[in-house]
């Protein structure tokens, strides 16, 4: 039986002088200071449906609330950008409690019991700033909420005193229900939220401030790309060439760094837009002001430049907040920093009154550096390093017991990121030290076919033994485009499994697009693929002259493309559109000829399938599809209007591109993959017994755990990325690192690396190189296993799965010694048991590794290039397909050719 326990609050904290948030009466209503009657107090913000967030017409001076019930893609995209509006359902508490001491349903001192000894320090030290530096599965949520509650049953402050910061409404939630169950009662008036949240909470009292109503709207990603799209087009930009969605991620990442369009120099500038950007930002910001709206960047960019101009409303939230608590500190931005920043310094004249001395900012973040894997979308790793510096009396507790994975597990993701020289420093190690566990295991297999092979068979095999839920596995991936193989294989061999964080490789819809070019070429009577690419890129036909096309072809017993094609030569159509369409067609058609089916000569893929042998579209073999397809893909625009596309999708996008292109030359022609895609398509009859496999990027892993984790691709140029590598330097190699470390940390049981000898490019296969990472896995850590064919044991003692258990294995891989060729063909009897080199001759140290074989180019000394990020440049030097340039605002770059295109 519980029982009431009464904390008493002592000593109770200073009465404070009056503030904008002076206590009146028993509702709960902060009502403004007569002595600052100027600044607005705070209120209850109105409901979410009320302005908050719905839609609204940029043409219009001021948009109505809208209508009807949200729209539930549009929430749930709302909630994934971290400005959902939580706080519309907390108002804010008054400083003074109402009446006596803050009261909970508890045990005295139970909410402490079951806390190991660093997590009870990090619990306890509640003065002063704190940095918690949380490995993986160190239970830092636990300490989050305990520390909470604790402040608030050790009487320090109230509920509405305290401002806790999370990244994602998930995480708000999930505190807030921790804490009331370790209170045992509902909590009221919390300021507990995302940084949007909170900052949109904060707005809706101090609008007027910031040039804004009250009932300001918070738009979305499609109606801020309509407005942008209003504004480019008033000023005559090119949108073929800068699409609004490129400018409004790059005034989007201008925002998280804090930057005003006056900030906006040469070097932010870029050349994007023409030279335009800064002037489009300008009146992008004009434009939100007229219609009384705001973008979620500028949640918090207001509050920032509100606290600077106005120190009054500052000086109060700092009086307001006794204590802060921010959650994944690594990920935060420029932005976010500077808001946190400013909040937790104390008063120049002592912080609870006049004469008193400055008090030391209670803040404590929580984060983990070696978990800082999200710079490309503005997080800041420096800002968790230089956590000291900003805060010299700053404890520092570790949380480095890991109650989620084994200790090979452990050992071998705490070696990876030993390697990084930008960390604070920690070590894992098991809760339970007697769970060593199964050594991680580390796979060559022959291609990349094979590798996805094998990942099928392992899951399977787990699956059927131990038993292991699908639910409990995951594969984890460099990139999304590496998901297609697995896809294709699970399919084919009837396992159920999901894409977590995106959709499926074939529904995705660059891919869907590209195939949609691909039919259109392979059948000119498909006109659902016809019309789904018409205007893409963008050729000038709108609806209404499509469907007069329609019109045009239902009237003459034509296909669209026909119809299209007797519309130029009749002279019906004009203009842009009559230039590109009559450009469409002649790539299409030159496509049909690459592919060995002249005009006319190709039928629809049904008549094909039911045709006898030389019936129908005609076979293409060896590469002239892939060929075609290319030729297709490229000529028509679309893969330039890709690369034109400077967002930070862009990249990946073309990736899946290529991998298309790299999956069509598994089939001998392209009758056989497009049978393939129809089926994909089609599949969704898997067995689901026991949940899911998940398949998904590390990124979209991070936070989660599973039983077992397989890690394909570990190979140089996919992990790490030679993009980020080569963009970013040591920076962006240590980020990929701390990849590796997230992927090896999700698992709980066993971690199955694996990287393959080829990879099969749409020309032809390419060599890859084992990952640097696999010589950074210590090797007490891991081992190898050897199969003389698929599924055929080894002779030494195995566990449940195939793995060896314990101390039982002999052979501990280093990278690069040998490959193993049994992962490879697949078909039985071709496997091959490695050989090994004995143990005294592996070096001590990592090994020089042979770079890969590049592409020949034409670049030349002195030659002018394009890059998308650094504009244009001069070649000072040519080291094989590394280029060193000279960029006038970015100085010397080191490049890879690739990524840049010549000048003439």
């Amino acid at each position: 039986m519980k029982r009431v326990v009464t904390h008493q609050r002592s000593p109770s904290p200073p009465a404070e002088t009056p503030s904008l948030f002076t206590y009146s009466g028993d509702q709960g209503v902060a009502e403004p200071s007569p002595s600052q009657a100027t600044t607005p107090a705070v209120e209850e913000p109105p409901p979410a449906d009320e302005g908050a967030y719905g839609a609204f017409d940029p043409s219009s001076p001021a948009s109505p609330p809208p209508e009807g019930p949200p729209d539930p893609e549009k929430e749930q995209e709302r909630a994934q950008d971290g400005a959902q509006s939580d706080y519309t359902a907390h108002p804010p508490l008054p400083e003074e409690p109402p009446t006596g001491p803050f009261t909970a349903t508890a045990a005295a001192g139970d909410y402490l019991s079951g806390l190991n000894a660093a997590q009870r320090r990090a619990v306890e030290t509640t003065e002063g700033p704190l940095l918690i530096l949380a490995g993986a599965g160190t239970g830092k949520t636990r300490v989050l909420t305990t520390r909470f509650a604790h402040i608030l049953l050790e009487g320090r402050a109230w509920p509405g005193q305290v401002l806790a910061v999370t990244f994602t409404n998930k995480a708000a939630r999930e505190m807030r229900e921790r804490i009331s169950a370790l209170l045992g009662r509902p909590v009221e008036g919390m300021w507990l939220g995302t940084f949007h949240a909170l900052c949109a909470r904060m707005l809706r009292t101090h609008a007027p401030l910031v040039g804004l109503g009250r009932d300001f709207t918070v738009l979305d990603s499609d109606d801020q790309t309509r407005l942008l799209k209003q504004i480019m087009a008033g000023q005559a930009v090119d949108q073929k060439r800068w699409p609004a969605r490129q400018l409004l991620s790059r005034i989007q990442l201008w925002k998280d760094s804090g930057l005003l369009p006056s900030d906006i120099g040469p070097t932010e500038d870029d050349g994007m837009a023409g030279g335009q950007a800064r002037a489009l930002y300008t009146r992008y910001q004009q434009r939100l002001r007229e219609l009384n709206a705001c973008d979620f960047g500028d949640l918090m960019l207001h509050m920032v430049s509100l606290f600077r101009a106005h120190p009054e409303v500052l000086a109060q939230y700092r009086r307001k907040f006794r204590y802060i608590m921010v959650d994944e500190y690594q990920d935060t931005n420029r932005i976010q920093y500077e808001w946190l920043k400013m909040l937790a310094q104390p008063e120049a004249g002592g912080s609870q009154g006049a004469g008193e001395a400055p008090r030391a900012p209670n803040i404590a973040c929580v984060g983990d550096d070696d978990q800082s894997i999200y710079s490309w979308r503005g997080a800041d790793i420096s800002n968790i390093l230089s956590f000291e510096k900003d805060f010299p009396s700053a404890a520092i507790v570790r949380l480095e017991s890991n109650y989620r994975s084994t200790a090979h597990i452990l050992g071998a993701a705490s070696g990876v990121i030993s390697f990084n020289e930008g960390r604070l420093g920690k070590t894992l190690h098991p809760s339970d030290a007697a769970e060593e566990g199964e050594r991680v295991m580390v796979v060559d297999a022959a291609d990349s076919a094979a590798e996805a092979r094998l990942v099928a068979q392992m899951a399977k095999r787990l699956h059927q033994s131990v038993p292991q839920d699908w639910g409990d596995m995951a594969v984890l991936v460099r990139a999304g485009f590496q998901t297609r193989p697995f896809e294709e294989v699970l399919m084919r061999e009837g396992l159920p499994y999901q894409v977590v964080g995106g959709v499926r490789f074939y529904e995705r819809a660059e891919v869907r697009d590209a195939i949609a070019y691909i039919r259109a070429m392979a059948q000119p009577h498909d006109d659902l693929a016809f019309e789904r690419i018409i205007n893409v890129p963008r050729r000038g036909v709108g609806a209404a002259s499509l469907q007069r096309l329609r019109d045009e072809a239902s009237a003459r017993g034509l296909s669209l493309q026909q119809a299209v094609a007797a519309t130029l030569k009749e002279g019906k159509m004009k203009g842009k559109a009559a230039t590109q369409l009559a450009m469409l067609l002649e790539v299409l058609e030159k496509g049909r000829a690459m592919l060995g089916a002249g005009p006319g000569g190709a039928q629809d893929l049904q008549a094909h399938q039911g045709a006898s042998a030389g019936g129908g579209l005609r076979e293409s073999l060896g590469p002239s599809h892939v060929q075609a397809a290319n030729q297709v893909l490229e000529g028509s625009g679309y893969l330039q209007m890709w690369r034109d596309d400077k967002s930070v999708e862009a990249p990946g996008r073309l990736e899946n591109l290529a991998e298309l292109l790299h999956a069509m030359g598994d089939y001998p022609s392209l009758p056989a993959f497009l049978e393939h895609v129809a089926l994909v398509m089609d599949s969704d009859t898997v067995r689901d017994d026991g949940g899911r496999l998940s398949l998904m990027t590390l990124h979209a892993a991070k936070g989660l755990e599973f039983d077992t984790v397989f890690l394909p691709g570990w190979e140089e140029g996919v992990f790490p990325s030679q993009r980020s590598v080569d963009e970013r330097g040591q920076e962006g190699l240590e980020e990929e690192r701390r990849l590796a470390y997230v992927g090896l940390t999700r698992a709980r049981k066993r971690a199955v690396v694996l990287n393959a000898a080829r990879r099969r490019l749409y020309n032809g296969w390419q060599d890859a190189i084992p990952s640097r990472f696999l010589d950074e896995l210590p090797e007490h850590h891991i081992y190898r296993q050897s199969q003389r064919r698929p599924g055929q044991p080894a002779p030494h003692q195995r566990s449940a799965w195939g793995a060896p258990s314990g101390g039982t294995f002999k052979h501990p891989y280093r990278g690069g010694t040998f490959r193993a060729q049994d992962a490879g063909s697949g078909r039985p009897g071709t496997a091959t048991t490695p050989v090994r080199a004995p143990a005294e001759s592996v070096p001590s140290s990592t090994p020089a590794r042979p770079r890969p074989t590049m592409r020949p180019h034409s670049f030349t000394l002195g030659q002018m290039v394009q890059h998308n990020r650094f504009g244009e440049g001069t070649i000072l030097a040519v080291e094989g397909d590394r280029l060193t340039i000279h960029f006038q605002d970015h100085g010397d770059r080191r490049i890879m050719a690739r990524f840049v295109t010549p000048l003439s």
